[in-house]
């Protein structure tokens, strides 16, 4: 095996593109020696951010792709009218085995058509879901599906369950993960008919630790290690969990900042409330993975800041030394057998 994991990065994808794209590139090389990154869009551009900076240049490639994808554009008309854009080229890079993973900010649509018509799903992946960690009070849960597959079947919540089961097993380092269905209620007879659908199939399923369906609240309590849904409902919880957090730090600030002694107790709180808020940043746990695709393909956040990006980088070299692929592979192969 290669040393190296080579990942696409698409340049000009995110809101603050290609600065923060760059930088945190620029980053993820300097702090981890196993990682090549391909900055992918408009040479000009990304040479104009790099001039100047100390960088290994064995280790940072440029590929010129002129055209971008915007986030308004229909994603099955751009990705197949747009060929020399960052996201399908960066794409092809993966398909054509010349990088092994490819990180967006960009275009949520695009890369997820891209990644089901370009890189294309493993044999037996019914669909590929989008699989973020989000912070819990024990540590992380992964959140499956959070955005690719609004209207799921009960038999690809069960395929996201192993899927799920192996991801956090081999790069979270989980033994044995729980996996939990998200639900109105904690009976085995709540739920919609996807729900209760899928109840029984994840019951009947020896290769995974089903521990029933959980709600909501119970997320961030850490009731479960994989929580397993429908990609409507994960995004609305995902929207809600970054809202929330976002507000209750802001007013958490702010109420600190209220009078004298207020301000006295934040000096003396800050080291360990910093800590504390770290672990609620979603930043620190980089993008989130495609699972069941032939190649590894990570969506970041529109707005990431160098951080996430470097992260993200970051993220995927584990992910390609432990073959997270290939396990997949066997898991499906092995329930169709």
């Amino acid at each position: 095996m290669d040393t190296l994991t080579k990942v696409a990065l698409d340049a000009m994808g995110g809101d603050n593109a290609p600065e923060c794209n760059v930088l945190g590139a620029v980053d993820a090389v300097r702090d981890n020696d196993r990682l090549k990154v391909f900055l992918v869009g408009q040479k000009d551009r990304i040479n104009a951010v790099l001039e100047g900076r100390e960088y290994d240049k064995d280790r940072i490639e440029v590929v010129d792709a002129p055209e971008i994808i915007e986030n308004a554009e229909p994603p099955v008309l751009a990705i197949r009218k747009k060929k020399d854009s960052s996201i399908v080229k960066a794409m092809n890079l993966v398909k054509n085995g010349e990088c092994d993973a490819y990180v967006s900010a960009g275009s949520t649509g695009a890369t997820l058509v891209g990644g089901q018509v370009i890189i294309g799903r493993i044999k037996g992946v019914e669909r590929a879901p989008l699989a973020p960690l989000i912070p819990t009070k024990d540590g992380v849960a992964l959140l499956i599906d959070c955005g690719a597959n609004v209207d799921a079947r009960p038999s690809m919540l069960v395929q996201f369950a192993k899927m799920g089961t192996v991801y956090m097993r081999d790069i979270v380092g989980i033994e044995n993960p729980r996996v939990g269905i998200l639900n109105i209620g904690a009976e085995e007879d709540k739920g919609n008919a996807l729900v209760k659908d899928t109840f029984p199939l994840l019951k009947a399923c020896p290769d995974i630790n089903f521990i029933g369906s959980i709600e909501a609240r119970d997320i961030p309590a850490g009731y479960a290690d994989i929580v397993v849904c429908d990609a409507f409902v994960g995004n609305v919880v995902l929207k809600l969990y970054e809202g929330v957090g976002g507000t209750l730090i802001s007013k958490v600030k702010e109420g600190m900042m209220t009078s004298l002694r207020s301000k006295i107790g934040a000096l003396l709180v800050k080291p360990a409330l910093k800590q504390t808020l770290k672990s609620f940043d979603a930043s620190e746990y980089g993008g989130a993975p495609m699972l069941g695709l032939n190649g590894l393909v990570v969506k970041t956040h529109g707005s990431s800041s160098p951080k996430e990006v470097r992260n993200t980088l970051i993220q995927c070299v584990a992910f390609r030394e432990q073959n997270i692929s290939e396990k997949i592979k066997c898991v499906i192969d092995g329930a169709n057998e």
